[in-house]
């Protein structure tokens, strides 16, 4: 499973940033590629692909990326760059082929970013993120779900069924993947830090008499 680590994460960033920069000084660029109907009825299905790497606003991409960065980082690390971006890719696409069927449009990384996180919560769910504070990944994860479940019952002009879609498709990946590669996963949680001997004996030298 071992796999170099390509830092897609970034890349991903970057494209996203780019791609919203063109959004800004090309008019008509955005609707090019938005997710809606136009995916069902003149079988534009590119849409399902280029909606995930556009964005609405500036702060609807700031706090996208820094989800990216918080969870798919680690994701990455975890399992490799090739199979963080199927996650990625899978997630965000499955997403919005559930999704068109709820909105009249979308757009925006989100439901590919809530796969990361569903990922990231099956295959190592007490390992710490940070989500408005140091938390376990599964409670972040089950936070997110009940934040979702609770937009789809009052709207707020949020893809909550986008993001529950995007979570459950990482999920059911990361389950996937812990069982095939449940040896690796069991010795990265048997791991634990050693402390040299030698260091422990010159802090007592120092400290101790």
């Amino acid at each position: 499973m071992a796999e170099k680590f390509r830092f897609y994460t970034l890349w991903i960033i970057g494209i996203c940033a780019i791609v919203y920069i063109f959004q800004l000084i090309i008019p008509g660029l955005t609707d090019l590629f938005v997710l809606n109907n136009r995916v069902i009825y003149n079988y534009e299905i590119w849409r399902l692909l280029t909606a995930i790497f556009i964005h609405g606003s500036i702060g609807h991409i700031f706090y996208n990326m820094v989800a990216l960065v918080l969870f798919g980082l680690i994701l990455e690390k975890l399992i490799g760059a090739k199979k963080f971006l199927l996650v990625f890719l899978l997630s965000g696409i499955i997403a919005n082929i559930i999704s068109v069927n709820f909105y009249p449009a979308s757009l925006g990384a989100s439901g590919a970013i809530m796969g990361v996180i569903g990922c990231l919560a099956a295959i190592q769910p007490f390992k710490m993120v940070w989500a408005y504070g140091p938390v376990p990944v599964i409670v972040a994860a089950i936070a997110y779900v009940f934040i979702d479940i609770f937009g789809v019952f009052y709207p707020m002009g949020v893809g909550n069924i986008a993001h529950l879609s995007g979570i459950g498709v990482g999920l059911l990946i990361g389950i996937f993947i812990r069982l095939k590669y449940k040896d690796k996963f069991q010795r990265i949680r048997k791991q634990r830090i050693e402390i040299p001997e030698n260091y422990i004996r010159n802090w007592e030298d120092n400290f101790m008499k």
